[in-house]
C-alpha cells in the first residue's frame, strides 16, 4: 500500500506534467471503478483541497459533459481555482478505448466552451496512472 501524501506535499506547486501525474498516482492510484475525478489548482499551481468524484456517467458522452463543466465554471471562483485537472478512472488496461477518446474529446470541448482552463487529463487504469497527451484523444 502506498503512503498517503502529507499536507506539506499538497502545498508543493504542480509545475510539470510529471508533478501532476505523481500527485494523481498518490491520491487516486489505480482504478477501482468507473468515474471522473476533478482536482482543482490555484493560480500558483498549488492543488486545492477539494476533489470531486463524478460517477454514474452515461456510457458515451452525448451531452453529459457540457452541463458538468458549466457548473464547474460557476464554482471555480468560489474555490479560488484557476484550472482543473481531469482524471478518467476505469479498470481497464492503459490504452485508450474509443469510449475514452469520445469522453476526453467532449471534456476538452466542454472546458473550452465553459472557459475552464484544463491543466491536464490523466487516466487511472487497472495498473496505475498515466498522463494523456491531447494527441491521444484529438
Amino acid at each position: 500500500m502506498k503512503p498517503t501524501p502529507s499536507f506539506e506535499d499538497s502545498l508543493v506547486p504542480l509545475t510539470t506534467d510529471l508533478d501532476i501525474e505523481r500527485r494523481v498516482d498518490g491520491l487516486i492510484g489505480r482504478a477501482t471503478r468507473s468515474q471522473l475525478w476533478l482536482l482543482f489548482i490555484d493560480s500558483e499551481d498549488v492543488q486545492l483541497p477539494q476533489m470531486m468524484p463524478i460517477s454514474g456517467l452515461p456510457y458515451l458522452p452525448d451531452d453529459g459533459a457540457e452541463p458538468i463543466f458549466r457548473n464547474i465554471a460557476s464554482v471555480m471562483p468560489q474555490l479560488s481555482a484557476d484550472a482543473v485537472i481531469v482524471v478518467w478512472e476505469r479498470a481497464l488496461p492503459s490504452a485508450l478505448t474509443a469510449r475514452d477518446a469520445a469522453w476526453l474529446q467532449r471534456i476538452a470541448a466542454a472546458c473550452r466552451t465553459a472557459n475552464v482552463r484544463l491543466r491536464g487529463m490523466l487516466l487511472s487504469h487497472r495498473t496505475g496512472v498515466r498522463w494523456i497527451p491531447p494527441d491521444d484523444y484529438a
